[in-house]
């Protein structure tokens, strides 16, 4: 299964320690060798770099380490394929405008059925690429959509609701771990991933909250990864729960509605 890694800060900063080993798990240390994506928020906009080959052994990858850029939301994303060829349209994050800003996701898991299944339908959004990752994307920004007309960003009580709503549904298919970050918030569900036993079970994500006290207003970090990527205290999510994260700290965390009866 691929792994994910986000990070939410209160000032801009750099993902380089978490993300270069991220990149080990893509061909030298772990199996994920089918490609990689990155995603650097700057306001309104994103900067997204992906490649259909291990993150590992990439030269993009390594240029993009040694520039080291900044950003306050980042989604990372490393590849083992389970469906769709090995082609830059397949590789993740995935975005697309809506609200007049970019929005990144990415998934880790397997849904099959989600094409045939109407509620997750994508009529404004359409799949460039094969992936049921893809296809769970666009039905989400579906969904999101109406909170968005009229260009503002909406409040964030209403968008956390219509996500959980969205992560219920999506668990019947399969595992779903995802990663959503509309430039205001990022929003991170763990359910189950595969692990090196080969069972899939909980947790699929894992959340490590910093506090960096170098300067006078101190500066919040908060990571979110499949694995544990430091040997610091990561929390693993509970099974269905949906943590909310703005400018590197927490703001919302608990588990979908209905998830023990949809699990």
């Amino acid at each position: 299964m691929c792994e994910l890694l986000a990070m939410s800060a209160r000032f801009p900063t750099t993902l380089h320690r978490s993300m270069a080993e991220l990149a080990r798990h893509g061909g030298a240390t772990g199996p994920h060798t089918d490609g990689w994506g990155v995603g650097f928020f700057q306001e309104r906009d994103a900067f997204l770099l992906r490649e259909p080959r291990a993150a590992s052994g990439s030269q993009w990858l390594a240029f993009l380490q040694e520039h080291d850029p900044q950003s306050d939301l980042v989604i990372a994303h490393i590849r083992r394929a389970t469906q769709g060829a090995l082609h830059l349209r397949n590789s993740q994050p995935f975005a697309r405008e809506l609200g007049g800003r970019m929005h990144l996701f990415a998934h880790n898991g397997m849904l099959p059925g989600i094409e045939d299944d109407a509620r997750f339908a994508a009529r404004r959004f359409r799949r460039v690429g094969d992936t049921d990752s893809e296809q769970a994307c666009c039905a989400l920004l579906d969904r999101l959509a109406p909170l968005w007309e009229d260009g503002a960003v909406p409040p964030l009580e209403a968008r956390r609701a219509v996500i959980a709503d969205f992560a219920r549904e999506l668990r019947e298919l399969g595992p779903a771990n995802f990663l959503y970050a509309d430039g205001d918030a990022l929003f991170a569900h763990g359910h189950r991933r595969r692990d090196d036993t080969g069972e899939i079970r909980p947790p699929g994500l894992h959340l490590l909250c910093r506090r960096c006290t170098a300067t006078a207003d101190g500066v919040d970090v908060a990571l979110v990864a499949s694995v544990p990527l430091t040997d610091e205290p990561w929390r693993p999510l509970a099974e269905g729960e949906l943590v909310v994260l703005r400018q590197g700290k927490v703001v919302a965390a608990g588990a979908t509605a209905a998830a023990a009866q949809a699990d």
